[in-house]
């Protein structure tokens, strides 16, 4: 069966939704959804051995593989049919229609597991819904695979809100100075600080060590985590090979923000060490074959050289001149 859209369907549809054609575009994205369903239903059947996604990048197929660890063969479908679910549940967000929004997000993220902007947006869905048990979950889950300081600091603020609401002021205060470490200008990180300054100022004489323990009693991080960064470190590597310069240094900036210079230093020591040893691996194996097929080559010379047996025509001469 053959893809029945294109990227280009879907940008003409995001055209319209930023010209503010909100009821045309609608029209459209459905039809676009009901034909990828259609199409998925039928050529993107998952298996033990085989899934489908739609990743936007390399680094994001990377990602994948070392987040989730999973075993199967990844294929890309064509188009980006994360980008259509996504598109589709901001025109019913606009609407009001959650349950709608709800199940677009859903796609959005089973199609493409490794973008937070779909977990984040899914997560505020759940909340509008009144279920916070998955907006705290979804938030939980962005922080193993946030490539942004922004996203790290929203999913720490939503789970600090979590705990507040839940009066484990411990936790809230952890998730709360865990936000401000990702990004201190993101508005959720910032809005939790000071509710909790002005409801809480006694959080502030806990130690690092208390708070961060409590997040870890609850199997929560303190940070980023450093697998993200060092797929985007290994991308950038992969760039500069190639020599795409720019993408090379977009996406060791986005290591750098995501956990800081000097880890992200560390890291590419790391990369490069890790690198260097595999390549001289691969030199001294490289030079054990050629060891083995030169072995190999005066082998088959020497079995293939003539032996001269006593009785040879070259023994026969002599003893015939000598008879003579």
């Amino acid at each position: 069966m053959e893809m029945p859209i294109a990227a280009h369907d879907i940008d003409y549809a995001e055209n319209l939704l930023a010209e503010g054609e909100l009821e045309t575009a609608a029209v459209l994205l459905e039809e676009l959804a009901s034909e990828a369903g259609e199409y998925a239903d039928t050529a993107c059947i998952a298996t033990d051995a085989r899934q489908w996604f739609s990743f936007s990048s390399p680094f994001e197929y990377l990602a994948y593989r070392r987040v989730e660890r999973d075993p199967r063969e990844l294929s890309q479908v064509e188009a980006p049919f994360d980008r259509l679910y996504a598109d589709l549940a901001y025109i019913y967000i606009q609407r009001h229609e959650y349950e709608s929004a709800r199940d677009a997000l859903k796609q959005a993220v089973r199609w493409n597991p490794m973008n937070c902007a779909h977990r984040l947006n899914l997560a505020e869905v759940f909340r509008a819904l009144g279920d916070t048990q998955e907006w705290a979950a979804l938030s939980a889950s962005v922080l193993d695979r946030a490539t942004t300081p922004q996203a790290l600091a929203r999913a720490f603020a939503n789970l600090g809100q979590y705990f507040l609401a839940g009066e484990n002021l411990t936790a809230a205060e952890g998730c709360r100075r865990a936000a401000i470490r990702a990004c201190d200008a993101d508005a959720a990180a910032t809005a939790l600080a000071t509710q909790l300054d002005k409801e809480h100022p006694e959080l502030g004489e806990l130690s690092d060590e208390v708070v961060n323990k409590q997040l870890e009693e609850h199997g929560i991080g303190t940070g980023a985590n450093a697998e993200i960064a060092v797929c985007l470190l290994m991308c950038a590597t992969d760039a500069a090979t190639e020599g795409d310069r720019n993408e090379a240094t977009r996406l060791t900036l986005l290591a750098r923000d995501l956990v800081g210079a000097p880890a992200c230093e560390a890291l590419i020591r790391l990369i490069r060490e890790s690198d260097a040893e595999l390549a001289h691996e691969r030199e001294g194996a490289a030079a054990g074959q050629r060891a083995a097929s030169a072995e190999s080559d005066d082998d088959a010379v020497t079995d293939a050289a003539p032996a001269v047996p006593a009785g040879s025509a070259s023994s026969d001469s002599v003893d015939s001149k000598d008879g003579e």
